[in-house]
């Protein structure tokens, strides 16, 4: 359970850097979201064999208990790919699309659509771990080029299902060590498809997002 002194302290000196970032600090994480993005498509047009275009709208820190509504609340149905970071910033990763883009896009993978997203084959999951994993692992790389910390990905786990799911038993667990997250919410367009919202968050351990904030020069 969250309480107890010290992470009522943690929650206040987060607080209180988050709303000290100054627009140089807020800018410099937006690059880090665009570059990596780029990098994410790259990544995502090779394994999909056909061109990927990624932006990054927006980019902002919101409460941990504000995730399900950023993609739609509780009930709707996503694709998600929960991913750990460890090393010198010990962070958790999320990447969420609606279903229908899961399916789309796990459909361009194994060359065919998954019939019953409430059942899927252990080669479907996998699939959709492969595209999360890609995404995940894009960001973290280009973490490491522009900090130069010590990152590295744990195994990923993916799955399909209501958003309330998917998300509660991440982010109780979440609730002990992260109170915020780092969204980048990305419009990704496939080819041949229609524009895809894809959501990642970075949800940062304590003082995780100061040592990546000072590794840029940015403290």
């Amino acid at each position: 359970m969250k309480g107890g002194t010290l992470y009522n302290r943690y929650s206040k000196v987060m607080e209180d850097l988050l709303k000290r970032l100054s627009d140089s600090q807020i800018d410099a994480i937006k690059e880090i979201g665009n570059i990596g993005a780029g990098n994410a498509a790259t990544a995502l047009s090779e394994i999909l064999n056909t061109k990927v275009n990624m932006t990054v709208p927006s980019v902002k820190i919101i409460p941990i208990e504000r995730v399900p509504s950023v993609v739609g609340g509780l009930e709707v149905i996503i694709g998600g790919v929960y991913m750990r970071m460890s090393g010198d910033a010990p962070s958790n990763l999320l990447f969420v699309v609606p279903v229908e883009s899961a399916l789309s896009l796990m459909e361009r993978v194994l060359g065919y659509r998954p019939m019953d997203y409430t059942n899927l084959k252990e080669i479907e999951i996998s699939a959709l771990i492969e595209i999360g994993n890609i995404m995940c692992g894009s960001y973290i790389n280009t973490l490491v080029k522009f900090t130069h910390l010590n990152l590295h990905p744990n195994v990923p786990y993916g799955t399909i299902d209501m958003a309330g799911a998917v998300l509660s038993e991440i982010i109780a667990n979440l609730g002990e060590v992260a109170d915020y997250a780092l969204l980048i919410e990305t419009v990704m367009t496939v080819v041949g498809e229609s524009p895809i919202s894809a959501y990642f968050f970075l949800m940062p351990d304590p003082d995780a997002l100061t040592v990546i904030l000072r590794s840029i020069g940015m403290m």
